[in-house]
């Protein structure tokens, strides 16, 4: 085994000394993505060999950071925030269903105020969305039934669909 791997660095290495180009003449991408493997060779003056994109993914592969990279925003991966963001929401409403409950159905309240910022619902449009669960409160905690989950997709199908709120969920 160790012998293989020597061979396939002794040749990713006289390859990159080869200097074999990929033809994809105008494509921006220069390799396997990001993680470690992607920084350890970004100042790699031909990132199109296929030498250096083989030890930006044999590197990636040993170390298995990509994934991390990917999920975490890190080592030269790019992360919107949507699904951390979404993650956060969803806990938010595990830990505090029952206090979110009780003030959904009054309209207003610290942990409805909570949950719609990390929604990232503006503070001026806050007020629209407290009246909209205390107006379909039971749909929603009918939704929510099942698990909170359920309950936070409910109040983004909610939100997609209001009026005023859709206008702002969509940015």
């Amino acid at each position: 085994m160790k012998k293989a791997v020597m061979l396939a660095v002794v040749g990713v290495f006289m390859a990159m000394q080869g200097g074999l180009v990929m033809a994809a003449e105008g494509n921006p991408d220069t390799g396997p993505g990001c993680g470690l493997g992607k920084l350890a060779f970004q100042n790699y003056p031909h990132q199109k060999t296929i030498g250096i994109q083989t030890l930006e993914a044999t590197t990636n592969g040993l170390m298995g950071n990509q994934t991390f990279g990917i999920s975490s925003g890190t080592s030269g991966c790019t992360n919107d925030g949507k699904f951390w963001a979404q993650e956060k929401v969803n806990v938010f409403a595990a830990l505090n269903f029952d206090n979110l409950a009780q003030d959904m159905a009054q309209g207003q309240g610290e942990h409805l105020a909570s949950l719609a910022t990390l929604m990232g619902i503006p503070a001026a449009q806050q007020p629209a969305f407290f009246a909209m669960t205390q107006e379909k409160y039971a749909s929603l905690m009918a939704a929510g039934e099942t698990s909170p989950v359920a309950l936070v997709k409910a109040l983004n199908d909610a939100v997609a669909t209001h009026p005023m709120l859709a206008k702002v969920s969509a940015k």
